[in-house]
């Protein structure tokens, strides 16, 4: 039924790791291949490539469905459909972030101090240009092909890039003087698919899969059995978003049962021990779905 674009490079590994989580497997002949396969009625066929080509496929309806950051559709200016944010990416469950960035020792401190002529390297050229052509900037954008923090200052006086963490920027002698944009990875649809009312039903069961394998990362059902007179103190412990299931025990006293973050776990249990919480399970989970 669906014909499926994943991402090639940063975000390969991470997308295919969500995928076999989310009891979607893409099962491929070698790491090299860029044709693949899922075990499941609702996709007919895999393809992988580079996120900047995505969004483009997917518009042209070469593609369903398809996964790529939302600096690759704004790149790109890609009219698709957003079933959503998948909050992964390479490193972290965070954003990357488009930056305006310049060497330390430059005397501008926000984009406004920025002249005429400025030279700016980045791989996000469409997007660059249409930043400063909003700030009333006359840039001369160059587009790189790589290693853009290498170019200042002596081939460009900006660089426009992606950062997750910052580490590589602050490693270059860069400094952060604007955010362009925000992305996290989304899964996209294409718009007479998604109109597809057969379509739209598949797309949004695999979207609810992965949602409630990004959900349950990092969480843990605790279960646990206390008497009525340690109950307020067990309870009062326990940091749940919502209220810990519990029920009556035949032999007395309650079974609780609630998810918390695996973080935090190490103190938790023994404290929970000490209040007088007994017969603790930690259980992983694969999905949440609300």
């Amino acid at each position: 039924m669906l014909k499926i674009v994943l991402p090639k490079g940063s975000l390969e590994k991470a997308t295919f790791d969500l995928f076999d989580a989310a009891d979607l497997t893409v099962v491929r002949s070698s790491a090299v291949e860029y044709k693949a396969s899922v075990e499941d009625p609702r996709i007919d066929e895999v393809r992988i490539l580079r996120p900047q080509e995505i969004a483009r496929y997917v518009e042209e309806g070469l593609f369903d469905l398809g996964i790529t950051g939302r600096d690759w559709i704004e790149e790109t200016s890609s009219d698709v459909v957003s079933l959503g944010e998948l909050r992964y990416s390479k490193a972290t469950s965070q954003p990357v972030r488009v930056i305006v960035a310049v060497a330390n020792d430059s005397a501008a401190q926000s984009v406004a101090d920025l002249t005429d002529g400025v030279r700016v390297t980045t791989e996000y050229p469409e997007m660059t240009r249409r930043y400063f052509e909003e700030r009333g900037v006359k840039a001369d954008i160059r587009l790189s092909y790589g290693a853009s923090e290498a170019k200042i200052p002596d081939i460009a006086d900006v660089v426009v890039d992606i950062t997750e963490t910052g580490r590589a920027l602050r490693a270059a002698g860069l400094r952060i003087i604007d955010t362009m944009l925000t992305s996290y990875t989304e899964l996209i649809a294409n718009k007479a698919a998604f109109a597809d009312p057969q379509k739209r039903h598949a797309m949004e069961q695999i979207m609810t899969l992965l949602t409630g394998t990004l959900e349950a990362r990092d969480k843990v059902l605790l279960k646990l059995n206390v008497s009525e007179e340690n109950m307020s103190t067990v309870l009062a412990l326990l940091p749940s978003a919502k209220s810990p299931t519990v029920a009556s025990l035949a032999s007395g006293g309650f079974a609780v049962e609630t998810v918390v973050m695996k973080r935090g776990i190490n103190t938790l249990i023994p404290d929970l021990i000490d209040a007088g919480a007994s017969d603790l399970l930690e259980i992983p989970i694969a999905k949440i779905i609300h």
